[in-house]
């Protein structure tokens, strides 16, 4: 339970700044390192990757192994979940995740009512064979999609440019897709309940397609459900430590602050750092650095840091990427970032 452990992120997020920001990457265990990719030629698949506790628990060990990060996120994905209610999940190389059957207004009720609990029992065992294998100081994460960002993969049944299947779904039928947001939510609590139980310290909601809606469907559609989702996890769990990551949240960001209780803010890199220091006034921030930075590296990742330090390093921050390590980032600019934050 996150209440009963120490660590430098678990610090700032109760608001805590500390000499040196705590640090981590979102897609931390991926493809741009050799080990991942040969463990993911092991498992023969993704899925299979992520739903073999000791292999997936090696995994997301291997990062914190390499450059003895402050924190280890779970490996796993955000379609668990929609998996475990009952659509059949595949990844099909070269094209990303399938999702079958898509969900309509006809088939919402094929939905299970619960998470089958065959499949999430594989993801906790995962977090506890992680938590006893990392060292004490180090932070263990686990996390969720979002519903709204969850809900676009299940009614597309795959990615999409422009969210534009759920986004007409969401305006021709809004009481069905509540129906469906409802289930999420639901099953939200209870997948990152199981996660904190099983030794998770703390947990990200990632609202990855938050950025494609206007004003009043993000509130409809991604702050009342993540605010219901944090007041349902703590009605659980009462110490959870939650961090959310609203991505593209961009003007409707301070609202996203201001109605969801969440410990930290995830900022992407599209936040403009004044704006960052604004959040930062409310809560702690996490973040911000490009990605592509980080893969170029040299003068322009050095910039770019430096500006995240200068404008946040003041109060309470986690440093991080504004989203997931890109696959063919060298990993000597990762070694490099790591110390230039660190001083």
């Amino acid at each position: 339970m996150t209440g009963l452990r120490k660590t430098s992120l678990l610090e700032v997020l109760t608001g805590h700044r500390q000499s040196f920001p705590p640090i981590w990457m979102m897609r931390q265990a991926g493809r741009y390192l050799p080990e991942y990719r040969k463990k993911r030629e092991e498992a023969g698949s993704f899925l299979k990757l992520c739903l073999t506790p000791e292999l997936a628990a090696e995994v997301t060990l291997q990062p914190v192994k390499r450059f003895s990060f402050d924190a280890a996120i779970l490996f796993s994905d955000i379609l668990i979940v929609p998996f475990a209610l009952g659509q059949t999940l595949t990844f099909v190389e070269g094209e990303g995740p399938k999702l079958d059957p898509p969900l309509t207004v006809e088939n919402l009720g094929l939905l299970r009512e619960n998470l089958d609990e065959r499949i999430v029992s594989r993801v906790y065992e995962t977090v506890r064979l992680t938590r006893r294998a990392l060292p004490e100081k180090t932070t263990l994460l686990g996390f969720c999609g979002a519903p709204w960002t969850v809900a676009t993969y299940m009614i597309a049944g795959k990615g999409t440019p422009d969210q534009a299947p759920a986004r007409l779904f969401a305006y021709r039928e809004p009481d069905v897709f509540t129906r469906l947001i409802d289930i999420l939510v639901a099953a939200s609590i209870d997948y990152l309940a199981g996660q904190i139980e099983a030794g998770a310290d703390a947990v990200q909601l990632f609202d990855t397609w938050a950025g494609v809606l206007p004003p009043e469907e993000f509130y409809r559609w991604c702050i009342i459900p993540a605010a219901r989702i944090v007041n349902g996890l703590r009605a659980r769990v009462p110490d959870a430590r939650i961090i959310g990551f609203p991505r593209g949240a961009g003007t409707n960001l301070m609202r996203y602050v201001d109605d969801v209780a969440v410990d930290a803010i995830g900022l992407d890199w599209m936040v403009d750092l004044r704006v960052a220091s604004n959040v930062q006034c409310k809560r702690p921030v996490q973040g911000n650095l490009d990605p592509l930075a980080l893969r170029a590296g040299g003068a322009a990742l050095d910039r770019s840091i430096d500006a995240i330090m200068a404008a946040l390093s003041g109060g309470p921050l986690i440093f991080n990427l504004g989203h997931g390590i890109l696959p063919d980032t060298p990993i000597a600019h990762v070694e490099h970032m790591i110390r230039r934050v660190k001083g």
